[in-house]
């Protein structure tokens, strides 16, 4: 009991902590999430021959080439069509006033004439106050150089804090594993694999395939001669991250770009091609290849932790929101099975114990095979 109330208060401790240094810890809770998420590839390249300093440099070799390729290739493209998408937006409003609304009228007899006299209104109103915020923004920045000056420093120090997170990543791990009491060894050991695998599937491979499907979306409805047809294969992409989302906003968002682009209904045919041959891919190769049968979060899970994660503890628990998400995951897990395995769900049955979770490999293997020594 007393090793309960330890527990519970080093919680509490650690929870005030990141609430009183939320902007503080931003740049760590970063660092710290980017360099687990390029360990791997670490590791990857020192069973290559290449020692862990220059296995990490090459990391960041490869990170800043993609990331200045794709700087340089889609930043101007999509600089270009939220520039045209801005330009064609009273174009839009008159093909829903003029076409669009009295076809609905047609066959629905619902007026979209009042609503759509709203939407103007309100767009242009907050069009307005965004100006109005922006100024104010600037101005607040010019009164406030040091809290400006403070973010560009965090911002600054997470690649930093990456690179020397990423150095150490293996004696890191190794040393927080000399402190685990040994009674509880085992137990830890299996669940810090657990929650691994957890992380692993949802963050890499959700990642992975959000970029995949952003890809497919955006190269199929450029072919086809869509406006805007890589900054809707962006967002469909990027909000993929809660299956289906990201299908149903990018299949909406194009059918009515097609239909105010093209009005034919080859044009909405070519859309759901496009969108269905991206689900078939997904269903088919990315989600067998990239994520496997590996359990991840649901999505209803992924929204409650990153808005209970924001309004806790800003922009520090949206970063932590996934990790302790995960973690929550398994442990709830833990409980449930140790339950169904306990007297108090079957008095009859207790003598028959099995697995309690069954234990997969993972790129922390140090965690669970300790032996006591660094690692290199």
């Amino acid at each position: 009991m007393r090793n309960s109330w330890w527990g519970v208060l080093f919680l509490v401790v650690i929870g005030g902590l990141i609430y009183l240094l939320d902007a503080a810890l931003m740049p760590f809770i970063a660092g710290m999430i980017l360099a687990y998420l390029a360990d791997p590839l670490a590791n990857r390249f020192q069973r290559w021959g290449m020692n862990r300093p220059f296995a990490v440099s090459s990391v960041f070799l490869v990170l800043l080439v993609v990331l200045v390729a794709s700087l340089l290739i889609l930043i101007p493209l999509l600089v270009q069509q939220l520039k045209q998408l801005g330009e064609a937006i009273p174009g839009i409003f008159n093909w829903v006033e003029n076409t669009l609304a009295p076809q609905v009228q047609e066959w629905t007899g619902y007026d979209l004439t009042a609503e759509l006299t709203n939407a103007r209104e309100t767009l242009v109103e907050n069009w307005r106050d965004a100006g109005g915020y922006l100024a104010q923004a600037l101005g607040q920045i010019g009164r406030s150089g040091m809290a400006f000056a403070s973010w560009i420093t965090y911002v600054a120090l997470i690649p930093v804090v990456t690179f020397y997170l990423l150095l150490d990543w293996n004696r890191l791990l190794t040393n927080i594993a000399n402190l685990v009491p040994r009674q509880w060894a085992d137990d830890t050991f299996r669940l810090a694999r657990r929650c691994d695998e957890v992380l692993s599937s949802f963050l890499r491979g959700q990642l992975l395939v959000m970029l995949c499907l952003g890809i497919i979306y955006a190269v199929g409805l450029t072919l086809m001669g869509l406006n805007f047809g890589l900054l809707i294969g962006f967002v469909s992409g990027l909000v993929s991250i809660v299956p289906f989302l990201g299908f149903i906003v990018g299949l909406v968002i194009a059918l009515v770009v097609a239909l105010f682009q093209y009005a034919t209904w080859w044009a909405v045919l070519g859309v759901i091609l496009v969108f269905s041959i991206g689900q078939m891919a997904e269903s088919v190769i990315l989600q067998p290849k990239l994520l496997g049968d590996k359990i991840g979060l649901h999505p209803v899970a992924v929204i409650f932790a990153v808005l209970a994660g924001g309004n806790l503890f800003g922009l520090t628990g949206v970063l932590l929101a996934l990790p302790v998400a995960a973690v929550i995951l398994v442990l709830l897990k833990e409980v449930k099975v140790r339950y169904q395995h306990s007297e108090l769900y079957d008095e009859q049955n207790t003598d028959k114990h099995t697995p309690i979770i069954e234990v997969s490999s993972s790129h922390n293997d140090e965690l669970g095979h300790h032996d006591g020594r660094e690692s290199p």
